[in-house]
């Protein structure tokens, strides 16, 4: 390691695509990159359910 920036640096996957499109390449990820969110499916539907919840003026 020669450049004194690279040390202790984290650095994002490639993407693919341009401006709104833009996405990282999922070819690229593994499971260090924190891809995998089984939980994600009841996350959503708690969260949905909370908001339902809420009086029309809270939303």
């Amino acid at each position: 390691m020669t450049d004194p920036l690279e040390k202790a640096t984290s650095k994002a996957p490639p993407t693919l695509g341009e401006g709104c499109v833009r996405r990282y390449d999922p070819d690229a990820l593994n499971e260090e990159d924190g891809t995998e969110f089984a939980d994600a499916a009841e996350l959503w539907r708690q969260l949905q359910e909370q908001a339902e919840d809420k009086p029309e003026h809270e939303r």
